[in-house]
């Protein structure tokens, strides 16, 4: 029996797609052949995998997962929208969710860790793929705290339990009833997952990236020049657009959708005076279901022709 080295197991991956635990069963089953071990993945099927891994995976499902002072968010694609409906892929998307709960955070580090099954999440993706026949991948995963207090969590357009197109997580530090802290945060929570009048960015003033508003300090200042006022006044009109700005982007000075004569400041002002002890946003996090990923636009009726060999 050849030895089954880290190495053997490292190149038998790189050759099928398939992940390391299988790997290393198929070499331990095949007495460290290596052709063998193809072989055995590839009756298992699961070297099909490695054959999808290049097709954009922009549906899926976004899931949030709480536990008291903690709440992580996850987005697992699929190809298409009929996946998310899957009980396997919803069971296993959810399990990822509960398991980045206390991680960083970090995706290539969620992806080794454990499930109960005793497999790495990027192990059970390969797994699911194989099965399933789409390509599948863990994206983007996100953890809020708040100690002391509550994470609360919001899915729009839900799917199933805690998963669904848009998911968002809000921390409320407070040493408050935490009940009545979670009835906050959802409704909070639910603020930004509708995005209104823009998605937030920061949770307060200092923490919008210093790039960003440069920018657009910029671009007002280039734009008031055109009005041909003096230098000083330009000023006071960029100051002016810059509060507009802020207004629009940092979640304390957005207008509180359910009740937009206050900001969320004066909502969590309110609140700590209901329950007689500070309330705060710790920190937030939104994530919507393939923003940002580059959709290939199909053809079907192309499709079709070009697979019945017609023009």
């Amino acid at each position: 029996m050849a030895a089954i080295t880290a190495a053997l197991v490292k190149e038998l991956r790189e050759k099928t797609g398939v992940g390391m635990m299988d790997c290393k069963k198929a070499l331990n089953e095949t007495d460290g052949d290596f052709e063998a071990a193809v072989d055995w993945l590839r009756k298992k099927g699961l070297s099909k995998a490695a054959k999808k891994a290049d097709r954009v995976a922009a549906e899926g499902l976004v899931a949030v997962a709480t536990e008291g002072g903690q709440g992580a968010v996850v987005e697992v694609n699929s190809e298409t929208d009929f996946v998310a409906r899957n009980e396997k892929f919803q069971s296993a998307v959810k399990e990822i969710a509960a398991l980045a709960i206390g991680t960083s955070g970090d995706v290539d580090t969620l992806k080794a860790a454990k499930l109960a099954s005793g497999d790495t999440v990027e192990d059970k993706l390969t797994n699911l793929i194989a099965t399933i026949g789409e390509n599948m991948a863990l994206r983007r995963a996100a953890v809020v705290t708040a100690e002391p207090g509550v994470v609360a969590s919001y899915v729009h357009n839900p799917a199933a339990d805690d998963m669904g197109a848009i998911g968002v997580l809000v921390g409320l530090k407070s040493g408050g009833d935490a009940a009545k802290l979670a009835d906050l945060g959802r409704k909070i929570a639910m603020h930004v997952a509708a995005g209104s009048p823009a998605v937030a960015v920061s949770v307060d003033v200092d923490g919008v990236d210093s790039a960003l508003a440069d920018k657009e300090r910029e671009v007002f200042a280039d734009q008031a020049r055109q009005s041909g006022k003096p230098e000083n006044i330009i000023e006071k009109m960029v100051e002016g657009r810059m509060r507009k700005f802020y207004e629009e982007v940092v979640l304390l000075k957005q207008a509180f959708v359910m009740d937009p004569d206050r900001t969320i400041e004066q909502v969590l002002a309110d609140a700590s005076k209901e329950l007689g002890t500070p309330v705060e946003i710790s920190g937030f996090a939104r994530m919507a279901l393939g923003e940002g990923v580059e959709k290939k636009s199909e053809d079907f009726a192309a499709e079709v022709a070009a697979a019945t060999g017609q023009s």
